[in-house]
């Protein structure tokens, strides 16, 4: 007797394998497609560039140059991708002018930097410009520090380098190093031969930022003529004296704080919230990581860390900067090759000296624009800089963002907030949870708004539409959407719908949803009209009222997910087919390993789960790319769904993909049935393996408490290959498979585990049997 295995969408792992009869139960790396598994597709990175830190968030958006932008938010970085570069464009927090700050020791890579003036933190990042050699190295370049006390912290002399393939190799750094100096190599790649990683190399034929190395001091450059190199290459310089407080007036630019990787456990006193714990021992808490919220203004971009200030790059300054020049004269006159405005506020850096008046790293507000000249001030509206000495290299306006309160004419900005978001069609900016209006006080139930058009003022009057609004429901704001004609806000307990109202009440709110929860900042996904998000111990949707999903993973989830990393949890769609994905921290982990799908349109529209693992940070579909793309724990992005292998390396790996039955009676449960044969029903198309193939399983059981049969198979196999033939006039494959497989009940699986393939199960007929009662 042939029996047809068609099976209904979806894992349901909400019961036991038996009860769950006619169904799927467990699975990795599968989706569903017209009520039948298939694999899902693969994925590549877009370049072979990095960036620095864990991904958080990303944005795209395109200016009005055609360009496209991608915001990638790290915990120690905020870039823009284009074209696969990553541009740094971190806000500064502090420049600090110092004298003779440098300490080498002979032999040592370490250098320690003294700044009395503070302004950063342990592991920030720092940039160094006109320093003077000491020890051999002229330290110049961004570094990231150590803290060692209160006025001290340490730098490793260490930068990236081109290689050249040349005779001699000719290496081009960010610092400058003098002859005889030792170096070290190391690479995320390959080195050019001979070069070969930790061997001490020496210094020769320096000259500014480029040198060769020789195997000995004052030996022969080292040729790489007819080698080939990968990945990125790092120059360890060590000094070649000890030198203390040398280096000369130094100018070091700290960047704003970086933050956690992941969501750290604090224990005792100060840990918690206020009250909370036995007095004097306190109670348990977690350290937030670092999270960016992040929105465009036009064809700007507005963004800001949790708990941070808010901060405004302007695209007409470029990814790279713009070059500049500058006369010595009283007023200075600058002239670049882009039209400036009254009141904008520039950032200037150089590869050499600026003259005297000027300084790297420091604010300075245009004024006296004439076309793309103008005149420079110290604060906004004020007196024109006069510039004397003299100046060498090239100088740009940094391509860095700006503190948003720090623009010229900026009113009552918010210096803290929780999460940004830009109106999609009347262009107020919103900060949830803010500082209160006129105060330094932090309120995380407080919505603020700019007004309209006017990122810059966040001042309330009669003739302006900034204002603000306290929520009621819950101890914080969490998160914010734009749906269609509202914005959602989630506090931690509650959902709010927010609504232009005009003046003067401006933006409305009102309470949509009531004791609920919810995991993260980045738990929400929006598709169809409707928003889905995960809480704390099940999954919720809103499509104009707030609901309960239901879903049949929920105890798989909730029971194996690590609850002390829900603020790290991860949601997005994937639209071309129908999905919302969750990406989530399980068992113990730190790191995020697993995922959870919706698709929202299976079994007529009721919805299908399935899970699995993966590590993703920070997920975007954006009709704006080309694909759904992701950021991974190798410090890259990702396309998804292009191609059917993984990709994230220069490496190719198959993606293993499995899916695996509940139980099911071969006969009416009564009744041991005997399997001799197979006919299974499969497609490979888009696969792109001369002869893709899947391995099929068919696990019998005696009874559903039994386990499955040891061994599996009656004097035969339980598993045989199906292996694709041919693909024109028709598809064929393995037609039959012969086994001998006993049981009252039986699980079927399907898995691949080779490059090149991809597959879509169609309806396996099973030839049994009868054969008994025992």
């Amino acid at each position: 007797m042939l029996k047809k295995i068609l099976l209904k969408p979806g894992v349901n792992k909400e019961n036991t394998r038996y009860t769950s009869e006619n169904g799927w139960y467990d699975c990795d790396k599968i989706r569903f497609r017209q009520g039948t598994p298939e694999k899902i597709g693969g994925w590549e990175r877009i370049s072979s560039n990095t960036f620095l830190g864990i991904c958080r968030s990303l944005w795209a958006w395109v200016t009005l140059g055609a360009q496209q932008l991608l915001g990638v938010g790290t915990n120690l970085k905020f870039y823009i991708e284009n074209g696969g570069s990553y541009y740094d464009i971190t806000p500064l927090n502090q420049t600090n002018t110092l004298t003779n700050p440098f300490d080498m020791v002979s032999g040592s890579s370490t250098v320690t930097v003294t700044d009395a003036t503070g302004g950063y933190t342990n592991n920030n990042y720092v940039t160094f410009t006109g320093s003077s050699a000491n020890g051999g190295i002229t330290l110049l370049g961004e570094y990231q520090l150590t803290t060692t006390g209160a006025t001290t912290y340490t730098v490793v002399a260490a930068s990236t380098t081109t290689i050249s393939i040349a005779n001699p190799a000719v290496f081009t750094t960010q610092f400058k190093l003098a002859n005889n100096v030792e170096v070290t190599l190391t690479s995320t790649g390959m080195l050019p031969s001979p070069f070969v990683v930790g061997t001490t190399y020496h210094v020769v034929s320096t000259s500014g930022y480029t040198f060769s190395l020789a195997a000995t001091s004052g030996g022969t450059a080292i040729s790489t003529v007819g080698s080939a190199q990968s990945g990125v290459h790092t120059v360890t310089a060590k000094a070649s004296s000890t030198a203390a407080a040398g280096g000369g007036t130094v100018r070091a630019a700290y960047q704003i704080d970086t933050g956690e990787a992941y969501a750290v456990g604090v224990v005792g006193w100060g840990a918690g919230g206020w009250g909370s714990g036995t007095w004097g021992i306190g109670t348990e808490s977690t350290q937030t990581f670092r999270q960016w919220s992040q929105s465009n203004f036009g064809e700007d971009l507005i963004f800001g860390p949790r708990g941070g200030g808010i901060y405004y790059w302007d695209a007409s300054f470029g990814l790279t900067g713009n070059t500049f020049t500058v006369t010595i004269a009283t007023p200075a006159i600058l002239s670049t090759s882009i039209t400036l405005t009254n009141g904008m506020v520039l950032v200037l850096t150089t590869d050499g000296a600026l003259p005297t008046g000027l300084n790297v790293g420091q604010n300075y507000y245009v004024i006296n624009t004439t076309g793309t000249s103008c005149q420079l001030s110290a604060t906004y509206n004020g007196a024109a800089i006069n510039t004397t000495g003299s100046q060498s290299g090239t100088h740009k306006i940094a391509s860095r963002a700006i503190a948003l309160e720090d623009y010229g004419g900026a009113s009552a900005v918010p210096t803290e907030q929780n999460y940004l978001l830009v109106s999609d069609s009347s262009r107020f900016v919103f900060a949830f949870g803010a500082t209160e209006f006129g105060s330094a006080t932090f309120n995380p139930m407080l919505i603020r708004w700019s007004d309209q058009g006017d990122p810059f003022n966040w001042t309330p009057s009669a003739t302006v539409q900034a204002g603000f609004s306290y929520l009621s429901h819950g101890s914080e704001i969490v998160t914010a959407m734009q749906a269609r004609q509202e914005i959602l806000v989630w506090t931690d307990s509650s959902l709010y719908s927010l609504q232009y109202q005009g003046a003067p009440v401006v933006w409305s709110t009102q309470i949509v949803g009531d004791n609920l929860s919810i995991t993260g900042e980045n738990a929400v996904a929006y598709a169809n009209g409707v928003a889905y998000w995960m809480g704390v111990d099940k999954f919720y949707k809103y499509d104009g009222r707030t609901q309960t999903q239901n879903c049949d993973l929920r105890q798989f989830v909730f029971e194996n997910i690590n609850k002390s990393q829900f603020s790290q949890v991860v949601a997005g769609t994937n639209e071309g087919f129908n999905e919302i994905w969750w990406f989530y921290c399980s068992g113990t982990s730190i790191t995020i390993d697993s995922y959870v799908v919706f698709n929202y349109m299976e079994n007529g529209g009721q919805g299908a789960w399935y899970y699995g693992s993966m590590a993703r940070t920070a997920w975007l579909d954006s009709g704006l790319r080309d694909y759904p793309i992701a950021a991974t724990y190798d410090y890259n992005i990702v396309n998804h769904e292009q191609g059917v292998d993984d990709n994230a390396t220069e490496t190719t790996l198959p993606i293993e993909a499995f899916i695996t039955s509940a139980e099911f009676d071969l006969e009416d449960g009564d009744r041991f049935g005997f399997v001799w044969r197979v006919l299974p029903d499969i497609t490979f198309r888009g696969s792109t393996a001369a002869s893709p193939q899947v391995t099929m399983y068919l696990k019998p059981m005696q009874n559903s408490g039994s386990g499955y049969n040891i061994p599996p198979s009656v004097g035969g196999e339980n598993n045989a290959t199906v292996t694709r033939t041919a693909i024109l006039p028709i598809e064929e494959f393995t037609g039959q498979i012969y086994t001998r497989v006993r049981g009252r009940q039986i699980a079927m699986e399907v898995r691949s585990t080779a490059t090149g393939v991809t597959w879509q199960l169609g309806s396996p007929r099973l030839d049994i049997k009868q054969d008994g009662r025992r």
